[in-house]
């Protein structure tokens, strides 16, 4: 007999869901990707530290680093110490630089492990920073720490640059400093204000073409230091015009987590291969690891259509987590983890945990079912139940 939970309805009834009982997908042994795949990696908060939680930050570093080994099992890479990993909303510099360094000792230990990690200028005072001589500084004070430990650079947009930048030849200033000084190629990082308010008007103008025109721009005349730009803007059209103008070689990452299945297979147009398909850098690959593992396996025999059937069921569920406030998907992703035993709880740095609704979950988890992404169906009931039950929701 199926597994049944009921769940809250928009209605605000109960009702009862039948689980599919349908495992993940899993990847074939040895089979190989044809595209790079990092996975925003999400941290693991301790919850039993003696601190304010909206106040410090208290990472358990053990299942931290145990679920980056995770994704790396499944070939994914990792990408260090971003907004998935909670940058900038409870995750503070020090913190992100130590994530970093044992992050970057733990691939040691797993062969072909990938990690990039996030280098930016968060550890400035917004409301004191006034010029953009300072937050060139304070990129090269976050690019010396990264670089030290032997770290790849995602060079992260900054809010203290969109705060004191007055046009794109600010923005010109800063990143032909920063690349000029790059020790091995980097990835450059747009991140919509979906994703962060305070990103609003990157590249020095509120207008999206304006503003990709200086970013391509800064490519060109550095592509020899640029691998590539992850770009999270949630409109395909803007994210494919992009990679057609892009130089050969430099790829384009998708962010864009509501359409990554059909950026990610490509559409063949483009002088160059770099121009007809994105790779991926995306924080839903924290959520959806066995289907995206599995996906790009197939992907690269050329089985296109098998790709999407994995895929594609994800879609809804990756386009719920990231729904409006965007900015907040981290908490559906850290609820992933522990629907699916990967941690032992639902606390979040900076209690973050807090900022979805009871049906927000309910429908999570019918999509996570429907994706076939409930790994251990048991377990996913029993911690399902148990969030429902402190707000007083019981048959």
């Amino acid at each position: 007999m199926a597994l049944t939970i009921s769940l809250p309805t928009p209605d605000g009834s109960l009702q009862p869901h039948a689980l599919t009982g349908k495992p993940p997908v899993r990847q074939s042994p040895g089979m190989r990707f044809n595209r790079i795949a990092y996975s925003a990696a999400h941290v693991v908060a301790d919850p039993l530290a003696a601190i304010d939680p909206w106040l410090a930050c208290a990472v358990d570093w053990d299942a931290t680093i145990a679920y980056r080994r995770h994704l790396w099992s499944l070939g994914l890479g990792v990408a260090e110490a971003m907004d998935t990993a909670q940058r900038g909303m409870g995750l503070d510099w020090p913190t992100s630089l130590e994530l970093i360094r044992r992050s970057l000792d733990a691939a040691q230990d797993v062969p072909g492990a990938q990690v990039a990690s996030g280098c930016g200028t968060d550890h400035l005072a917004l409301e004191t920073i006034t010029t953009v001589d300072e937050v060139i500084r304070g990129y090269e004070e976050q690019m010396e720490a990264i670089e030290k430990l032997g770290g790849k650079l995602i060079l992260m947009a900054s809010r203290a640059l969109t705060r004191v930048a007055r046009n794109p030849a600010d923005y010109e200033r800063v990143y032909d400093r920063i690349l000029s000084q790059a020790q091995q190629p980097v990835v450059l990082h747009w991140l919509g204000d979906m994703f962060d308010p305070a990103l609003a008007g990157y590249w020095g103008s509120p207008h999206i073409d304006q503003a990709m025109d200086t970013a391509l721009g800064i490519i060109q005349a550095h592509a020899g230091k640029v691998d590539g730009i992850k770009i999270s803007l949630l409109d395909k059209d803007k994210e494919i015009a992009m990679r057609r103008r892009l130089p050969a070689g430099v790829r384009m990452y998708t962010g864009d987590d509501f359409n990554y299945a059909e950026l990610i297979a490509g559409d063949g147009v483009g002088a160059a291969a770099n121009q007809q398909q994105s790779d991926a850098l995306l924080g839903i690959f924290d959520a959806i690891a066995p289907a995206a593992s599995a996906a790009l396996g197939e992907l690269a025999q050329g089985n296109v259509d098998e790709f999407h059937a994995i895929l594609g069921p994800t879609v809804p569920l990756s386009r719920h987590i990231f729904s409006a406030p965007t900015r907040f998907y981290k908490t559906g992703v850290v609820f992933m983890a522990w629907l699916n035993g990967h941690q032992s709880h639902f606390t979040m740095v900076g209690g973050q945990q807090s900022t979805r609704s009871l049906q927000h979950f309910a429908e999570l988890f019918r999509l996570a079912d429907a994706a076939h992404l409930l790994e251990q169906p048991e377990l996913a009931v029993h911690r399902m139940t148990t969030l429902l039950a402190p707000h007083c929701v019981e048959d």
